[in-house]
Parts: C-alpha cells; sequence; structure tokens
C-alpha cells in the first residue's frame, strides 16, 4: 500500500504553501493578458513542482506565459512567544 504524505508531513520536511499567479498571453489575442492562481506545497527556492507545472504548460498549454509572481509561506514554524500585557485571573 502507498503512503501517502499528508500536509502537515510536507510542512515538517521544509515545503511551504506557495502561490503563483501566472499571467499567460490569450492565443488567438497576443496583447491581452489573463491570470491564473496556481497554489501547492513546494519547496523553496528551487520550487520543484511549479517548475515541472511551467514546463507542463508551455508544452501542452497554447497561452504563452508573460509573467509568473510567486509567494510562499511556511506554514508551520517555531512559535513565538511575546508578553501581552495583561493578566486574568478566575476564581
Amino acid at each position: 500500500m502507498a503512503h501517502v504524505v499528508s500536509d502537515l508531513e510536507h510542512q515538517l520536511r521544509g515545503w511551504s504553501l506557495t502561490t503563483a499567479e501566472i499571467m499567460y498571453r490569450m492565443p488567438d489575442h497576443l496583447h491581452l493578458l489573463q491570470a491564473f492562481i496556481w497554489q501547492e506545497y513546494d519547496m523553496a527556492p528551487k520550487f520543484p513542482r511549479l517548475i515541472k507545472f511551467l514546463d507542463f504548460w508551455s508544452t501542452n498549454l497554447d497561452g504563452p506565459v508573460a509573467a509568473v509572481r510567486i509567494a510562499h509561506n511556511p506554514i508551520v514554524g517555531a512559535a513565538e512567544l511575546r508578553l501581552v500585557g495583561a493578566e486574568w485571573r478566575l476564581h
């Protein structure tokens, strides 16, 4: 039975949620741009899954990519502790 890696396991291995805004030209009207949003867990800074997707795009789809903007955020990380400056007491 194949082991499916969960999102949490990916995060613990250093993967982060990655969002890419892909601007591409309309095949019939190359002067018009269209936006496509891609989101997946990927490994920064090389982004192998995004690169694989963009390779697929350039090989199989007609709309040429004009620009790609990437944002990623490691969701699981060291805990941040700070003093809140307030205290509550029960009973």
